[in-house]
């Protein structure tokens, strides 16, 4: 276990390196919360539709999702990763006499933590301090709280595990562009990044919410506003363990697999 918290680490403090290249990125994670709070502003004082969530709640959900962007963005996947699967650069990572799967999955944990330590402090406390309705509330109570931290956890862990398969599944293709654009392009919606998954309509909403997706930013996000609440907020976090484990296995039988046919051409 050492050995994996010593690759957590260092790509933790690799991470904590770029700091010009995040705050560079704040100024467009601000601007467009902002401007998705506006956007949703002009919905909700329309009398066009019914307004699935609370404005509040809403507003919370939004710069959420700014503060912890790379967090839980499975387009911000590892590009060694992928560039040592192409070049060859994997037969140095089989030699190591440890678990594969794992020091991959630490490592990437590591560096979302990294990145998303310098960014979410500036935006949650700007988002604190934006003037009323467009500001960021606390929760509702301690329990939300708490609850939100565990399914923060669990997500952060079902979106690593499901980058996890997309690195993995790159073995047996000759390139990775079109796999990786496939399944992380579809999960900005199925995930609520692009739009939170109460405004999709059923019957759509209720399939999605039974995907793996629906685990990773939908769940902490509207727990944190109390748009989740009751019964369907602990069918949601029983939804989220259950996927974390059946990925991590997936991933782990694919993974042992993909090692015993990998051939690396060169010498």
């Amino acid at each position: 276990m050492k050995k994996y918290y010593s690759f957590f680490r260092l790509r933790f403090q690799s991470g904590l390196q770029y700091r010009m290249a995040s705050l560079t990125a704040l100024t467009t994670q601000f601007m467009w919360g902002l401007m998705e709070c506006l956007a949703f502003k002009a919905l909700w004082e329309s009398d066009i539709t019914a307004f699935p969530m609370e404005y509040s709640a809403l507003v919370s959900y939004i710069w959420l999702r700014q503060a912890f962007f790379t967090l839980f963005n499975t387009l911000s996947t590892d590009n060694d990763i992928f560039n040592m699967i192409v070049d060859g650069g994997i037969s140095y990572e089989l030699c190591r006499p440890i678990s594969l799967y794992s020091m991959w999955f630490s490592r990437n944990i590591g560096g979302r933590l990294a990145q998303a330590t310098l960014r979410s402090i500036p935006v949650l406390c700007v988002s604190f301090l934006m003037p009323s309705p467009f500001q960021l509330r606390l929760p509702i109570n301690l329990n939300a709280f708490l609850l939100f931290i565990i399914t923060m956890v669990l997500g952060l862990g079902v979106t690593v595990a499901f980058c996890m398969l997309v690195y993995i599944l790159c073995f047996f293709t000759i390139s990775p562009q079109g796999l990786r654009m496939v399944m992380t392009g579809a999960v900005e919606l199925l995930s609520g990044d692009l739009i939170p998954l109460p405004f999709i309509p059923e019957p759509f909403r209720s399939v999605i919410e039974l995907l793996p997706f629906a685990s990773m930013i939908n769940v902490p996000f509207r727990i944190y506003s109390g748009d989740l609440a009751g019964s369907e907020m602990i069918h949601a976090i029983i939804l989220q363990a259950f996927w974390l484990v059946v990925l991590i296995l997936i991933g782990s039988l694919i993974c042992k697999n993909a090692e015993k046919k990998v051939v690396v051409q060169g010498g």
